[in-house]
């Protein structure tokens, strides 16, 4: 017989056992693409921080390190929290290499996803892929800023190149918008 203490040894073993096998099956999976390095998400910011302004501009700046290990197909962005929706226009979307403030090449995009009922989602696909060692800067054009002030979060998520990418989340980009005579 066994003791109690010998049973939880065997639970514990044969867990971790389960969890090693589950994990190799997924990173063996040759369809699956992954990034070796992770992208940052080095800067959200937009270009008047005022309520209502209609030509206002929000720029996402994301570095994908040299040794990424996959070019960057895609990048996702949610809105996360905010007093009211943003509402983007997809057709003024654009990509550059390169900050806001160190403007490169412009980056061809394919396609441009737009989901207001899913998290107010936008997807951004890039053709060609964005290669490792790039910085770049995307730009998303809302009808107006919000009616309402406060903090609006955004979540953004990159992808990889490949049939079955596995997303990772850069975390998140925070705009505060103000009332006109608001200044704290």
């Amino acid at each position: 017989m066994f003791s109690s203490c010998q049973i939880r040894s065997f639970s514990v073993v044969g867990i971790i056992a389960t969890a090693l096998t589950s994990a190799s099956v997924v990173t063996a999976s040759p369809e699956r693409s992954f990034f070796r390095k992770s992208p940052r998400l080095l800067k959200v910011m937009t270009t008047y921080s005022e309520v209502s302004v209609r030509v206002a501009k929000y720029y996402i700046t994301i570095d994908l390190p040299e040794d990424a290990g996959q070019s960057l197909g895609n990048v996702t962005i949610s809105q996360r929290q905010g007093f009211q929706q943003f509402v983007f226009i997809p057709d003024e979307t654009f990509a550059f290499m390169g900050t806001r403030s160190k403007r490169g090449e412009a980056i061809n995009i394919s396609r441009v996803d737009y989901n207001p009922r899913n998290k107010n989602t936008i997807s951004i696909t890039f053709d060609p892929p964005i290669p490792p060692g790039n910085t770049f800067t995307l730009g998303l054009k809302p009808e107006s800023n919000p009616d309402y002030d406060g903090i609006y979060l955004l979540g953004i998520t990159a992808y990889p190149v490949g049939e079955k990418p596995e997303g990772l989340y850069l975390g998140v980009g925070r705009l505060t918008f103000y009332r006109s005579g608001n200044s704290w």
